[in-house]
Parts: structure tokens; C-alpha cells; sequence
């Protein structure tokens, strides 16, 4: 009777704000997965919004169980997480399942899953366990160091794959942490100074070898050879400074997309009207998961993708008020970890989308299918409801 007690003590704490917004979120994402995939003719893909909703049930399941877990007793196991992320991290590499040249899928019993979201959440975790320590001093190069080195080996795993895309949310989920932990402008100068002198290697190696003349094939040995990321990755990167370089090959995906929201008007063409997915312009491998704001944003319009992102500001909000309104410095930086990568991945994902940056194939959070990053998203959201439910 006492937990049954607690736990309805926890549910009339809860933040229903939330709780609404990732509803309204999954169901949008269901409905525009059915209608990305409705024009296909193979009856797995045109039933996707059916395992989606699957997907989307368990992770309902999932961030209840978590919203219910005391978050502090969760940090005991943390390195038990880490440990096992980096395990299933080494795993995909050698056993994982190969796709378009990548290693990012596990399969286990029929279902594939992708290790690299499960390191996500463990580094988060790691890391706002370690920086709510007693006696840990963020302001301290030491400390830095310590939270760069934990980040670093899962982001290498991570890149081995390649998953450009999750790397890259991983790097503002830990600079948002280390500054709500407390430290110094001074390290985050210099790592702003690392992160320029990166960017200027790697647009360097992309614009410097056009400015000398050199051909395709010339520019590309360049790339890949300093860099040492792959050729379609610098197909990305080209086509992101010249868009009009290679609208028909490695450019398609985003020039199409781009075409989808602007034809969207100002309240769309209707639903499941949109022709660019339905005629495949928009190729359909995508348009249900990285680019299915560009099927929101063309059936329903600039209205329609503004209800979607206002969505997405009530979950960062709830996240802001989570971590300030936090008991202790654990809760508010899981918080702080949480906002920071719900909010990456809605920027960078519209921003791709729209073409305003490179194409890293990262998703739309509780929108864009998959499995995986379904339970993850949820996961973390369970998160940040736990540590609000326990604010007093």
C-alpha cells in the first residue's frame, strides 16, 4: 500500500505538459510515417507506422518504469551501463550488420539494435555522475579532462561505424554539462579553440584543393587521406558548400527535401497529398526517418511544421524547468543533458532538412522511425520526468 501510495504521490507530481507534448509528437510521427510509406509497394515498408506504434508503446512502458525509478539509485549502476555501451559499441564493429558500408545495427532475435544510441545515454549518465561527486571540482583542467577522456572513447567507437550523426549530438549533451557543472570559460575556450582549428582542417581540405584547381578524384585522395572520413562523407561536405555541385548524386536527398518544405506553403498541400514522397522525389529510404519534417512540412505546411515545433519547445521547456527546479546537482545536470541533446537533434535535423546544414542523418525525436532511438528518446524523457517528480 505504501508504494502503490508513492508512486501515485510521484504521478500527481508529474509534469502533464510533457507527458502531452510527447503524446501529441508520437502520434504526428505515426500518422507521417504512414504517409511517407504509403506509396511504396512492399507491404513491410508500407506497415512501418504499424511498428511504430509498437516501438512507440514499449517506450511509453519504458519511460514510466524510469519516471517511477528514483534517478539517484539509477547512478548507482552507472558504470555497469558505460561498460556495457562500450561492450555493444565493440560488438557492432566486428559482428554488426552491414548496411551502405556501415556497421551500426546489433541484431539480436530478429531485432536490430543500434548500440550507439544506448552509448548516448550512458555517457550522459557518466557524466553527470561524475561531475556531481563530492569533492569534484569542474573548474579544475583535471576534471575536464577526465569528462573529455569518458566522452572520447565512446565517440571513437561511435565514428568507427561511421555514425557521424549521434557523434555529433554527443558533443553539445557534454559541453551543456560541463557548464551547468560549473566549468571555467577558460576550458571552454580552449575547446572552442580545437573545435575552430577542426572545422578549419576539415572545410581546409575540402576548399582549399577546389581553389587550386585540382580534379575530383584529386580533392577527394586529400580529404579522406587528412581527415580520414569517408568518400560519401565528403560528397556531403562538398555539396553543403556548392549545393548545385551534384544535384542528381550525392546532393539529391537535400535538394529534394528543400523542394518539399518550400512547395508546403503556408498550410500544405493535405495529407498523405504531398508529392514528393508519393511520386518517390523525395527518396523514400529517407522521407520516414531523417527527412520527415520535409513530408510534415509539405503536407501540412509552414502552420503544421510550427505546431511541430512548438512541441518540441514545450519538451525543451519542460527540460529547462526540470533541471532548474532539480534537488540536487545529479538531477540537474541529467536534466541539463537531456535538454541539450532534445534540442541538438531537432536543430540539426531541420537545419539538414532545409538544407542550412550538411546531411548527417540524424533523426526527429519521437517522430522519425526507429526503434532504437524511440526507446532511447523515451528513456531519457523518463529521465527528466523522474528528477521532476522528486523536485521536493
Amino acid at each position: 500500500m505504501n508504494v502503490l501510495g508513492l508512486h501515485f504521490g510521484l504521478l500527481k507530481r508529474s509534469n502533464w505538459l510533457l507527458v502531452l507534448a510527447m503524446l501529441a509528437l508520437v502520434v504526428i510521427g505515426v500518422l507521417f510515417i504512414r504517409s511517407a510509406c504509403a506509396a511504396r509497394q512492399e507491404e513491410v515498408i508500407r506497415g512501418l507506422f504499424r511498428l511504430q506504434i509498437l516501438w512507440a508503446a514499449v517506450g511509453l512502458g519504458v519511460f514510466v518504469l524510469i519516471s517511477l525509478f528514483d534517478y539517484r539509485r539509477l547512478s548507482d549502476g552507472v558504470w555497469l551501463y558505460y561498460v556495457s555501451a562500450l561492450v555493444l559499441l565493440v560488438m557492432v564493429l566486428v559482428v554488426g550488420n552491414e548496411v551502405y558500408g556501415g556497421r551500426r545495427w546489433l541484431n539480436f532475435f530478429g531485432m536490430n539494435l543500434q548500440p550507439s544510441e544506448l552509448g548516448k545515454l550512458s555517457l550522459l549518465l557518466a557524466v553527470a555522475w561524475f561531475l556531481s561527486r563530492p569533492g569534484v571540482d569542474p573548474g579544475r583542467g583535471r576534471t575536464v579532462g577526465v569528462v573529455l577522456a569518458l566522452t572520447a572513447v565512446p565517440l571513437v567507437l561511435i565514428l568507427k561505424e561511421p555514425d557521424l550523426g549521434t557523434a555529433i549530438i554527443c558533443v553539445p549533451i557534454v559541453f551543456a554539462m560541463l557548464y551547468t557543472g560549473g566549468a571555467s570559460l577558460k576550458h571552454f575556450g580552449m575547446m572552442g579553440l580545437v573545435g575552430g582549428l577542426v572545422l578549419t582542417l576539415l572545410f581546409g581540405t575540402i576548399l582549399v584543393p577546389r581553389w587550386m584547381g585540382m580534379d575530383v578524384a584529386g580533392q577527394k585522395a586529400v580529404f579522406t587521406r587528412v581527415t580520414r572520413l569517408k568518400e560519401y562523407q565528403w560528397k556531403r561536405l562538398v555539396v553543403f558548400v556548392d549545393p548545385a555541385s551534384d544535384r542528381k548524386g550525392a546532393g539529391y536527398n537535400s535538394w529534394q527535401s528543400a523542394i518539399a518544405v518550400g512547395s508546403g506553403g503556408l498550410t500544405g498541400k493535405g495529407y498523405m497529398r504531398g508529392t514528393q514522397s508519393s511520386l518517390g522525389y523525395l527518396p523514400r529510404t529517407v522521407a520516414s526517418t531523417d527527412f520527415i519534417f520535409a513530408v510534415i512540412a509539405e503536407e501540412v505546411g509552414f502552420a503544421g511544421g510550427a505546431v511541430v515545433l512548438g512541441l518540441y519547445a514545450v519538451i525543451i521547456a519542460c527540460g529547462m524547468l526540470a533541471a532548474a527546479r532539480a534537488r540536487d546537482k545529479l538531477g540537474r545536470l541529467i536534466c541539463t543533458g537531456v535538454t541539450a541533446m532534445a534540442f541538438a537533434h531537432v536543430f540539426v535535423n531541420i537545419a539538414m532538412t532545409i538544407g542550412a546544414m550538411p546531411v548527417t542523418g540524424i533523426p526527429l525525436p519521437l517522430v522519425s522511425y526507429g526503434g532504437s532511438f524511440m526507446l532511447c528518446t523515451m528513456a531519457s524523457l523518463g529521465l527528466l520526468q523522474s528528477v521532476y517528480c522528486r523536485r521536493i
